[in-house]
């Protein structure tokens, strides 16, 4: 069956317009954290499998919903013959960190992927445990969320060459579970309209997602970023921006301004690509300033998101604006109570302020523990056009830091150093190592990693992309971080 093109975030639909829909983008795909995982498919088939055929209903439903795509857009979408994948072969190891698929072509395809894409580290984490410990996973996978999560984990046993484990599925389990967490925070804010869903990057598959979001709209919450998930339920799509449209503006106030002056819809402004309190805030407020009753909005990603809010609310009455405040990032009931408890006393109004929760209501209700938070799986942008673009974030600490350029692998074949080198493609190959993503496909094991002392199970940077990352921290950080 064609994948709908709804099956996305609706982020993916402003950002686009927003930018340049048929400019050649690289974006890349990395396990933050998780140890040595096994890779228990061809990359580029899947990647091929995933994209969407859309149809002219589409179309109507998202100009319907304020998100009208143009001529750019429709183009892209089609050139499906211009993606180029670059993947590890099917049964390689990788390492936390190391770019494992990067996936080239017009800009709003590359990106339209990104949720779907997100959902391979369940896949990958099962065959990783399946080899590792096939009685572990069987206690893992006791019980599942629906019939398509139960067939992926089968389907990944049979890649990987390891016996079936029984697997029962409980929905109404999960969606039990997923009304109790929605009514919680439903409770604490006192209105399901200050509430959104942005989970379908934290799902395990679309039925899943599906099933979250029931579950939501059974507790009240009518807002979704699954645009798919919005026309099947009679739901609002909703979603602005994301980082990758300020990484390929090359500063908030650029990209912030492209977002307000090309879309006549509310805008938000995500603050962290570079730095929340030095560039993000004051680069919103700024616009914000300019047209005070257009009711746009901030959005908190990371860091210390109390002390941003403070000061955020601290500035906007110093310059009477009164911008929506919106909390994201790994929200859960606690940290909503906090929340609250800020704005009541700092008297910003409650329909003035909203919360975005995606892992917090989809994956900590799972059955399992196998969750995208588990590995910090990302896809981000690197190259757009032809500049390299980051992510820097607003504390290198969080490890938040992406990878510039066009990346590779290479793996260590003997000497010492880093097992893994994230190189640029068209780099020649240091000595001692080889190009892992130009290997053949081998038979899933993890026997790659006998001999490796534990210190050396790690990465590094070739010369050139670490040029790279200098290069682009002293163009946004004259003065230093």
């Amino acid at each position: 069956m064609p994948q709908s093109l709804l099956a996305t975030d609706g982020y993916k639909f402003s950002m686009a317009e927003a930018g340049w829909p048929l400019r050649k983008e690289t974006f890349y795909y990395s396990h933050r954290k998780g140890g040595p995982q096994v890779m228990p498919l061809d990359l580029e088939a899947y990647v091929r499998k995933l994209l969407p055929v859309p149809q002219p209903e589409d179309y109507a439903f998202l100009a319907q919903h304020d998100y009208e795509m143009g001529v750019g857009f429709k183009a892209a979408i089609l050139r499906t013959e211009r993606l180029t994948v670059r993947a590890v072969p099917r049964g390689a190891l990788f390492l936390p960190r190391e770019p494992l698929l990067t996936v080239t072509g017009p800009s709003a395809l590359v990106s339209w992927l990104e949720p779907l894409l997100l959902q391979l580290n369940y896949r990958i984490q099962v065959a990783t445990q399946a080899l590792q410990d096939r009685e572990a996973l069987a206690r893992a996978l006791t019980t599942v969320s629906c019939e398509e999560e139960k067939r992926i984990a089968l389907e990944t046993l049979d890649q990987v060459g390891v016996k079936a484990v029984p697997i029962q599925v409980d929905t109404e389990g999960y969606l039990r579970r997923v009304r109790a967490q929605v009514k919680e925070l439903v409770d604490i804010v006192e209105d399901p309209s200050r509430i959104f869903e942005v989970g379908l990057r934290a799902a395990t598959c679309l039925e899943q997602h599906a099933l979250a979001l029931k579950a939501c709209q059974d507790a009240g919450v009518q807002r979704t970023s699954n645009v798919e998930g919005a026309r099947v339920l009679g739901r609002i799509p909703v979603g602005t921006m994301g980082h990758e449209h300020v990484q390929r503006y090359g500063s908030d106030d650029a990209a912030f301004r492209a977002m307000h002056e090309r879309r006549p819809q509310r805008s938000s402004y995500l603050l962290d690509t570079f730095d929340t309190l030095l560039s993000g805030i004051p680069a919103a407020f700024k616009l914000i300033s300019e047209e005070p009753q257009g009711g746009d909005s901030i959005r908190f990603d990371s860091g210390d998101k109390k002390l941003q809010y403070l000061y955020a609310v601290t500035r906007a009455k110093d310059m009477g604006i009164k911008p929506v405040l919106i909390l994201e990032d790994g929200l859960d009931a606690r940290m909503t109570r906090e929340f609250e408890e800020l704005r009541r006393q700092v008297g910003w109004e409650p329909t003035a302020q909203f919360y975005g929760y995606g892992g917090h209501i989809v994956a900590r209700t799972m059955a399992h523990a196998l969750t995208r938070d588990r590995v910090a799986a990302v896809y981000k942008l690197s190259c757009s056009g032809a500049s390299p673009v980051m992510k820097f974030g607003n504390e290198l600490a969080e490890g938040k830091q992406s990878v510039p350029g066009t990346p590779v692998i290479f793996r260590r074949r003997k000497g010492e150093g880093p097992l893994g080198l994230v190189g640029q493609a068209g780099e020649a190959t240091p000595p001692g190592y080889f190009p892992l993503m130009e290997s053949e496909a081998v038979t899933p094991s993890l026997a790659g990693l006998e001999g490796v002392a534990p210190e050396d199970q790690r990465i590094g940077y070739t010369a050139t992309t670490q040029a790279l990352v200098e290069s682009l921290t002293r163009r946004h950080f004259p003065q230093g971080r």
